[in-house]
């Protein structure tokens, strides 16, 4: 079954990931996303993505029912190194992305949006990192990059308390570039889409290149660390209870262990 469907027009292509209702992160939607990216790097006639979510969200989050069937804290490890790994790429691609948001950003669904360079959002939309009231950590770079578009204080705030926040208050945050109304999102994201692709494809690759360098040396330090420390929270038993309680929808009775 198809979870990323691609479609090229004018010069623009737009990534939408169907996987309903949740649009959750598994493995198998990761690694089609990456098999989309190679098709679009080697296309020179694309020069913007548009990166959305089919149905009621952009993405909830990831796949949590795929890790309860993982045995060791190493698989939880794997798994977030290959989630990095591709939005390492997504940050670093040659062509323009901009991540279309609707409905929510959750969780990995945020870290996906966080390593696209331009975010678009509804003024409604919830954006934020739930994972610790789950009793477990984000494990695809999201402690890494929040801070650079939030600041630190306001990054220790949303990742301690895991509550979301709107898509007004990200735009004003600098976590999303421009909020609108949900009638408004695609026809917007569409516009800006025909900027860029106006543009000569040799200059934009070059600004593309250059932007990265911004981007502290520190980053793949804490970025490895956050992998490490992912796999290991996966084997506390309030990560355990925390997940188990996601899945039966009940509030977790952490015991601090």
């Amino acid at each position: 079954m198809e979870t990323i469907s691609c479609n090229i027009q004018n010069q623009i292509a737009t990534l939408s990931i169907t996987s309903p209702p949740a649009n959750a992160l598994s493995s198998t939607i990761l690694q089609d996303l990456n098999d989309q990216l190679n098709e679009l790097e080697h296309d020179r006639q694309v020069k913007v993505i548009l990166l959305k979510g089919e149905g009621r969200f952009f993405s909830a989050g990831a796949d949590i029912k795929e890790f309860t069937s993982f045995q060791q804290s190493a698989d939880y490890e794997s798994l977030g190194r290959k989630g990095q790994e591709l939005f390492s790429r997504i940050e670093s691609f040659p062509i323009p992305v901009i991540a279309v948001i609707h409905g929510a950003a959750l969780g990995g669904g945020l870290e996906l949006a966080m390593s696209c360079h331009i975010r678009l959002v509804t003024k409604s939309a919830k954006l934020g990192l739930p994972e610790l009231t789950l009793g477990i950590i984000p494990g695809f770079a999201g402690t890494q990059r929040l801070p650079q578009y939030v600041g630190t204080a306001k990054a220790y705030e949303l990742l301690l308390t895991g509550e979301p926040i709107s898509g007004e208050e990200a735009c004003r945050l600098g976590l999303a570039n421009h909020a609108y109304e949900e009638n408004e999102l695609l026809e917007e994201a569409d516009k800006l889409a025909t900027k860029i692709a106006a543009k000569s494809k040799p200059s934009v690759e070059r600004i593309m290149k250059l932007v990265p360098y911004a981007k502290t040396s520190q980053f793949d330090t804490g970025a490895t660390m956050e992998t490490k420390m992912f796999g290991e929270i996966f084997g506390s038993d309030d990560a355990k209870e925390g997940v188990q309680a996601f899945l039966e929808k009940r509030k977790p009775n952490f015991h601090d262990k």
